[in-house]
């Protein structure tokens, strides 16, 4: 049973939590006015990880026969029979429940919102069927994390800061998931399934993906007009200066350093991010 849970975990990248988990951690610190509850702390955190554990583990179901079809993708756990169907949709189900019991013991409307917010993060594995605008639905998955930490602690009030740092998470996960699905250009438009780098190819792909981490710098940096300064200041300028590093290292004729950029240098722009508004709300 370890064994198994291990390669669920494996399979479903569970080290990416790092990419959302930050701005949860931001959205509900500022929404505190500083550390919440222990207790809130733990729930805030069963919930990101049920969400996210459920939608990747949906994914790697709805996508088994892609991902067994696809070279790149062949060798995940499922499609190599590490792991059975059945076994994956028992921890989905495990998954979805820790989620809406945490989402219960957090508040009435954070419990309210968590079937929306379920639908959005399963649907977005279907949305690749049907449209190009698929890393969006992905980027708006993420960028629920923030918003849901706030409630989580100020159910009835929902200020322009974690609203501003949701649409900076958007574009930064739509830009980056364009620059991953370049990979599969070819084999998606063989398939049948619709992403940005399928539709337009990868040089455009690669220029839409620098417009989302535009829009993503300006949606971070807004926050700054709001009375940020200093070390979160700081932080968008590394942000800034990684997401350039992510965009010169992935070119059309060379995308052999795409999971550089999609992952660790995406984890060191929110750990970035966050750390840099934390300091500023601990030097208040």
């Amino acid at each position: 049973m370890l064994r198994k849970i291990l390669t669920v975990l494996e399979m479903i990248k569970f080290q990416h939590t790092i990419f959302a988990l930050p701005f949860a951690v931001v959205g509900a610190a500022y929404a505190a006015g500083g550390w919440p509850r222990p207790a809130t702390c733990l729930w805030i955190l069963g919930a990101m990880v049920g969400a996210r554990s459920a939608a990747m583990t949906f994914n790697r179901i709805a996508d088994a026969r892609f991902d067994a079809a696809n070279p790149r993708t062949a060798g995940r756990a499922l499609p190599r029979g590490l792991i059975s169907g059945r076994f994956a949709a028992r921890f989905l189900v495990a998954s979805l429940a820790l989620f809406f019991l945490s989402a219960g013991m957090l508040n009435e409307t954070v419990l309210l919102l968590a079937s929306p917010a379920a639908i959005v993060i399963l649907g977005y594995s279907l949305t690749k069927r049907v449209t190009a605008l698929t890393h969006f639905v992905l980027g708006l998955s993420l960028a629920l994390a923030p918003l849901g930490a706030w409630l989580a602690i100020r159910p009835d009030e929902l200020a322009v800061f974690p609203l501003l740092l949701a649409g900076g998470v958007l574009f930064w996960v739509a830009g980056f998931d364009i620059l991953y699905a370049c990979e599969d250009a070819d084999f998606d438009r063989g398939a049948g399934l619709k992403s940005i780098p399928a539709a337009f190819g990868v040089p455009a792909a690669l220029r839409i993906a620098s417009l989302c981490h535009a829009a993503a710098l300006a949606f971070f940096g807004a926050p700054l007009l709001l009375g940020l300064k200093g070390w979160y200041a700081g932080a968008v300028a590394a942000a800034s200066l990684l997401i350039l590093y992510e965009h010169a290292i992935v070119r059309p004729d060379d995308l052999r350093r795409v999971n550089r950029a999609f992952f660790h240098v995406n984890a060191v722009v929110s750990v970035a991010l966050a750390a840099g508004a934390l300091a500023e709300l601990a030097l208040k």
